[in-house]
C-alpha cells in the first residue's frame, strides 16, 4: 500500500517514498518467512542432529493379558525420560473403562519447571485393567498420553500415541482375576463423568455432595459457619446471614475445584500438604481463640484509626468480612475436610488420565456446592432465628463458643494420643454444663429441663476424663469397659514400595490373598472404618486368611508418595486387594468409608481365585 502526503512531498520525495516502502515490504515478507522457518529449521536441526524424534526417543507398544488387561511397553532410548505424571491412558471405545495403571516406581528428579518430579530413564511396563462388557473378541482403541525430555535439554511437548490392541473373547468377570462383575463405585462414577451427558453429571454430583455434607469430614463445618453468623451480633439479618454463608460456601467450592484440579494434575495430594502438625495447631489456636472471644474475654476488632477511615464504606456496604469468611471457607476445605471419597477420586481420576479439566472440573464444584447446601440453609437460618439484641445474644454466642472449641479438639486430636484427646474433650463439655447451669435460667419446669441438661454434660466431661485415664479412645463412649466394643484387625505396617512387593510375594507364596489399607492421622473416615468396619465379626471371618497390610501415609514423605503413586490414587481412605496369585484386584478398589455388612462381600469377592 501507497501513503502519500500532498504538500509535504515532492515528486522526487514520492518516488523515494515508493522504492523506501518497497524495501520496507520485502524486509517484512523476508523477517515472516525467517520466523515461519526458524521452527521447522530447528526442528529439523534437532531431529536429524543432537536429539531424535520423540516416536524414536520413546516407542510405545500394547500387547493383550487376557481378556481384561493390557500390558504397554514403554521403550525409552538411553539419554531420555518420561514423566510419570504425564502418562495416561483412555480410549473413546463406549463401554470401556480403565483401572488404575500399576506400574514400578520410577526416580525423583529435580526438575527445572515442575519441581519434584517421578520420571523413568529406562525401558518400564505398565499393567492396565480393562472394564469391558462380556462378548467376543475386541478391537479396542487405544489413546496413550506422554511427555518426555532429553537430558541434553531439549522438552518434547505432551502428545498422544493412537494405537489398537486385539482383546480375545471374555470379560466383565475376567478382568480382575475373580468373579463376581463387581464395579467399584468411583469407576461407575469415573465412566459417568467421561461418557455421560454433562447435565447428568452435574446433578449426579450435586446429589452426591448432598449426601456427603452429612458424613464427619464435612461436619465440622457446621459449628464454624454458624459461630461466624452469631460473631456479628446483634446486627446480623437473613440478607447478611445468606451472603455470609454463601461467601464461605463459594469459597469451599472454588478451593476444592481448583486443589482437586492441581492435585490431579500434579498427581500429588494438595490437602495431605496442609496437615502439616505446625498448620493444624495453628488453625486449632484461631478457633481457641475465637471461642474465647465469644465467651466474652475480649473483642477482636480493626484498630481505632482504621475503623474511622472505613466506618463509611461499612454504613454503604456490610459486607465487610466477606474476604475472611471467603478465606475461612477455602481454608476449611483444604484443612478441616480433608477426606478421600468415590466421587471426589472418580473426579480427579478423569481429570489426572484424561486431562479433562472441564468434566473433571465442573463435577468437583457441583459435588462441593451440594455439600455447601446444608451449611448454606444452617447460616441464613441463623440470621432468622436468632435473637436480636439482649443478654440471650451473649448467651448464644458463648455456646457458639464452646462449639468452637470443640472443633478445635477435633482438630488436635489427630496430632495427639487418644487419652489426651479424650482429656481435651472433657474441656467443652465442662463449660458447655457450666454455661447450661448459670446462663439459661427459664421460668417455670423449663430451668429443670437445662438444669438436667447442665448435669448430663458435667458428667459427660468425668467420663471422658475417667476414659482417659482407663484407656478409652472414643469421645462417644469413653469408658472402654462399659462400651462392649469388639476388637478390631490387626494389619502389618508397610512404608516402602519395595517392601510392600516383597510382603504381597511372600503371601502369594503361602497362597493367601493381601489386603492394603492406606491410613492416615488425620482421615476421619479411616477412624470410622476402624471403629464401625474393622470390628464387625463378619468382617474379621471375611479377613481371617488375609494378609493385612497397612501403609501410614501421616507423614505424607518421599515413601509415602511413591506408594500413592504406584496406585495412582490421591489419598486415604483406599484399600486395595490382591489375590492369592499376587495380583492386584484393580476392580474392588474401596475408596472412602464402607459399611461392614457392604465391605465384608466385597473382601469375599476380591479375595477368591
Amino acid at each position: 500500500m501507497l501513503i502519500v502526503f500532498p504538500g509535504v512531498f515532492g515528486p522526487k520525495s514520492m518516488i523515494r517514498q515508493r522504492f523506501a516502502v518497497r524495501r520496507l515490504f520485502v524486509l517484512l515478507l523476508g523477517m515472516c518467512a525467517l520466523w515461519l522457518a526458524t521452527p521447522r529449521a530447528a526442528t529439523a536441526q534437532a531431529v536429524s542432529g543432537d536429539f531424535l524424534p520423540p516416536t524414536e526417543a520413546f516407542r510405545v507398544e500394547a500387547y493383550p493379558e487376557g481378556p481384561d488387561r493390557l500390558r504397554v511397553e514403554f521403550l525409552v532410548t538411553s539419554g531420555y525420560y518420561l514423566y510419570r505424571s504425564r502418562l495416561n491412558f483412555t480410549t473413546p471405545q463406549a463401554g470401556v473403562t480403565f483401572g488404575p495403571p500399576q506400574m514400578r516406581a520410577g526416580e525423583i528428579k529435580e526438575d527445572e519447571f515442575f519441581g519434584k518430579q517421578e520420571v523413568y530413564h529406562e525401558s518400564f511396563t505398565v499393567t492396565l485393567p480393562v472394564s469391558r462388557p462380556p462378548g467376543g473378541d475386541l478391537v479396542l482403541p487405544l489413546v496413550v498420553g506422554l511427555q518426555g525430555c532429553a537430558d541434553a535439554g531439549l522438552c518434547y511437548p505432551p502428545e498422544k500415541r493412537r494405537m489398537n490392541v486385539n482383546l480375545p473373547a471374555g470379560g466383565a468377570s475376567v478382568a480382575t482375576g475373580a468373579g463376581g462383575g463387581f464395579v467399584s463405585e468411583q469407576d461407575r462414577l469415573a465412566t459417568l463423568i467421561k461418557n455421560g451427558s454433562l447435565p447428568l453429571v452435574l446433578a449426579t454430583f450435586f446429589g452426591l455432595g448432598l449426601l456427603l455434607a452429612f458424613t464427619p469430614c464435612v461436619l465440622p463445618m457446621v459449628p464454624i459457619l454458624s459461630g461466624i453468623i452469631a460473631g456479628q451480633g446483634a446486627e446480623v439479618t437473613t440478607r447478611r446471614a445468606f451472603g455470609l454463608s454463601l461467601t464461605y460456601v463459594l469459597g469451599m467450592a472454588f478451593m476444592n475445584t481448583l486443589a482437586g484440579i492441581a492435585a490431579a494434575a500434579a498427581g500429588a495430594q494438595v490437602q495431605a500438604a496442609f496437615q502439616k502438625p505446625w498448620i493444624i495447631i495453628a488453625f486449632a489456636a484461631l478457633f481457641v481463640i475465637l471461642a474465647i472471644s465469644m465467651f466474652g474475654a475480649f473483642t477482636i476488632q480493626l484498630p481505632s484509626s482504621l475503623q474511622t477511615k472505613l466506618s463509611d464504606v461499612s454504613n454503604r456496604q456490610r459486607a465487610g468480612t466477606y474476604g475472611g469468611v471467603a478465606v475461612m471457607g477455602a481454608l476449611s476445605a483444604l484443612i478441616v475436610s480433608a477426606c478421600v471419597a468415590p466421587p471426589l477420586f472418580a473426579a480427579l481420576a478423569v481429570i489426572g488420565q484424561t486431562g479433562d479439566v472441564i468434566r473433571g472440573g465442573s463435577a468437583l464444584f457441583a459435588m462441593s456446592i451440594g455439600m455447601g447446601v446444608p451449611l448454606l440453609v444452617i447460616g441464613t437460618s441463623a440470621g432468622r432465628l436468632l435473637p436480636r439484641a439482649g443478654g440471650w445474644m451473649d448467651v448464644v454466642k458463648k455456646f457458639f463458643g464452646v462449639l468452637m472449641l470443640g472443633v478445635a479438639v477435633w482438630m488436635l486430636a489427630r496430632l495427639v494420643g487418644d487419652r489426651v484427646a479424650l482429656a481435651l474433650w472433657a474441656v467443652p463439655a465442662a463449660i458447655a454444663a457450666v454455661l447450661l447451669w448459670r446462663e439459661l435460667r427459664p421460668a417455670g419446669l423449663k430451668i429443670f429441663v437445662t438444669r438436667g441438661l447442665a448435669v448430663l454434660a458435667g458428667l459427660w466431661a468425668l467420663a471422658l476424663l475417667a476414659g482417659a485415664a482407663l484407656g478409652g479412645h472414643d469421645p462417644l463412649r469413653p469408658i472402654p469397659q462399659w462400651s462392649g466394643a469388639e476388637h478390631g484387625v490387626t494389619f502389618r505396617r508397610i512404608k516402602t514400595v519395595a517392601e510392600l512387593d516383597r510382603v504381597v510375594a511372600e503371601s502369594a507364596a503361602a497362597g493367601k490373598p493381601a489386603m492394603l489399607d492406606f491410613y492416615a492421622d488425620w482421615c476421619i473416615s479411616c477412624k470410622e472404618m476402624e471403629r464401625d468396619t474393622f470390628t464387625d465379626p463378619a468382617v474379621r471371618a471375611a479377613l481371617a486368611n488375609v494378609t493385612l497390610l497397612q501403609a501410614d501415609v501421616t507423614a505424607n514423605d518421599a515413601d509415602d508418595q511413591a506408594l500413592l503413586q504406584r496406585f495412582g490414587i490421591f489419598g486415604p481412605p483406599t484399600i486395595a486387594f490382591y489375590g492369592p496369585d499376587g495380583t492386584e484386584r484393580a476392580r474392588y478398589r474401596v475408596v472412602g468409608f464402607m459399611p461392614a455388612k457392604e465391605f465384608s462381600n466385597v473382601v469375599a469377592q476380591a479375595t477368591t481365585r
